[in-house]
């Protein structure tokens, strides 16, 4: 009996730590870490059509990870073309990389801040879990976008990158309600995320077209032929090899060999996706991936 008394204490406390947080949600009332401060300004001067080169660079130098990160990003195999040698300052990697791959900088690095302050080893891991399914989600949205649904492939990565941004936020909550993420059959994590991830990307000014893909993630189907931003991040989760260990319910495709997805990606194809989106995440680990 006391057992029980236990249980059911713990998941009406569970339960009120979720609808806490969901509340404090819906009110904006969103804290980020310091360090993404400092990056959400950059941000919004990127969004600005009329940002400066020089004022970019001025704000990327203001956030000295952000810099080491843009550097590297700029001489990964993904920028440095042959011949060319090793870029050593902040001005040259930014003209190099663009303000695209920098906006998509800057949304990992608010998003992998997030478990920067988690402190129990449980959760860290599930937050360095999660992280390596967006690594793969990511990389999989830029090359599923430029040879299967032809949207803008630097789009589907900034997508990608703060896809799961709800999920890191809860994990960042979790060290302040013991038992937050355990087993949760209610699915009560699932409803809050729902709200959390809202909420975020309204503070993160995620573009709405980028927010509603992600809104419509859970409950959205692959269209035929997969051709929007939301069938690109569809196709990303379901073949990225790392699970979320969030496990979000996303609509189930059939079996690829049973599908008449077959007729557009067939096992050839796949398989070279698979390969390239591997490649992609090698080569930005350094910079933008971990």
């Amino acid at each position: 009996m006391a057992r029980v008394a236990k249980s059911i204490i713990f998941w009406v406390n569970k339960l009120e730590a979720f609808g806490f947080i969901a509340a404090q949600a819906a009110r904006g009332e969103i804290s980020f870490p310091t360090s993404v401060n400092a990056a959400l300004r950059l941000q919004l001067a990127l969004d600005n059509p009329d940002c400066h080169i020089e004022d970019a660079i001025k704000l990327v130098l203001g956030e000295p990870q952000l810099a080491a990160r843009t550097v590297a990003l700029a001489n990964s195999a993904a920028f440095n073309r042959p011949g060319e040698g090793p870029l050593t300052n902040v001005r040259a990697a930014v003209m190099r990389i663009g303000y695209r791959s920098l906006q998509t900088l800057v949304a990992s690095l608010v998003v992998r801040q997030f478990g920067a302050r988690i402190v129990d080893p449980g959760v860290r891991a599930k937050a360095e879990q999660l992280w390596e399914h967006t690594a793969h989600v990511a990389a999989l949205s830029q090359v599923i976008a430029r040879r299967v649904t032809f949207v803008n492939p630097d789009t589907a990565m900034f997508a990608a990158i703060v896809h799961e941004v709800g999920g890191f936020y809860l994990l960042s909550r979790a060290d302040e309600f013991p038992g937050l993420l355990d087993e949760d059959p209610e699915k009560w994590a699932e409803l809050c995320e729902e709200v959390v991830s809202r909420e975020v990307m309204k503070k993160l000014f995620i573009p709405e077209p980028v927010s509603s893909a992600i809104e419509a993630l859970r409950d959205g189907w692959l269209s035929m032929p997969p051709s929007t931003l939301l069938d690109t991040l569809l196709l990303a989760n379901q073949f990225a090899p790392v699970p979320s260990p969030l496990a979000p319910q996303l609509p189930e495709m059939p079996e690829h060999s049973d599908s008449v997805l077959d007729f557009i990606v067939d096992d050839a194809m796949l398989k070279s996706i698979l390969e390239e989106s591997s490649e992609e995440v090698k080569s930005m680990s350094a910079a933008l991936l971990v």
